[in-house]
């Protein structure tokens, strides 16, 4: 058991360190993001919510085609891709990161590779559960599509996109405040609290 979580951990360690090289280049703009989306400062979760208004907006008045669209975005992400590592230095200045801006990079590339488990990991179970129990598979699947398919019928698309990506992008800020698990408690207490009057009533 100790053999294989050391194999784990040392596997772990060195997907890290690739996908550290990998993003050197993007290094001080990974921190900066990262700043945003922890909100360091309290004006940050107003300036995300405002950026993505703004480009949602730009968006739908434009009204790109899909082709338009997806053209354009790859377009920026290519464009991205080759000024980011060269400018980026010259902006930020990486030659001033201190040790604790290294360990927060190394952090982030290592939750990313984490992350990067989970959903593969997900994504087998949800394999291994169509071997072993098709019929809940099917079920399961089918609900959850007609399910996303009604809520698209019902809210404008690009309005649901700008929902879901505002959520995103608040959701580290939302995590890291504490403000998530907060809530959740309430919830579940208050879900306790109605059991518990429910088996009240029956006794």
């Amino acid at each position: 058991m100790a053999e294989g979580d050391n194999k784990s951990a040392n596997l772990l360690a060195q997907e890290t360190s690739q996908l550290e090289e990998q993003l050197q280049g993007w290094g001080e703009v990974i921190l900066a993001g990262d700043q945003f989306l922890r909100w360091e400062k309290p004006w940050y979760p107003a300036a995300l919510v405002a950026a993505t208004t703004i480009l949602f907006t730009l968006i739908y008045y434009l009204d790109p085609s899909v082709l338009t669209g997806l053209s354009c975005s790859v377009m920026i992400l290519c464009l991205a891709d080759y000024l980011v590592p060269t400018l980026a230095p010259r902006v930020f200045g990486s030659n001033k990161w201190t040790t604790e801006q290294q360990q927060r990079f190394h952090e982030i590339c290592g939750n990313l590779v984490k992350t990067q488990r989970r959903v593969l990991g997900w994504w087998k179970r949800l394999f291994a559960l169509k071997e072993e129990k098709p019929k809940m598979y099917f079920l399961s699947v089918i609900s959850s599509l007609v399910a996303v398919a009604w809520i698209g019928q019902q809210v404008h698309n690009l309005f649901l996109t700008y929902l879901i990506v505002s959520f995103l992008l608040l959701l580290p800020g939302l995590n890291q405040h504490g403000i998530i698990t907060k809530y959740a408690g309430m919830v579940k207490r208050e879900i306790n609290k109605l059991l518990k009057q429910k088996e009240k009533k029956n006794e």
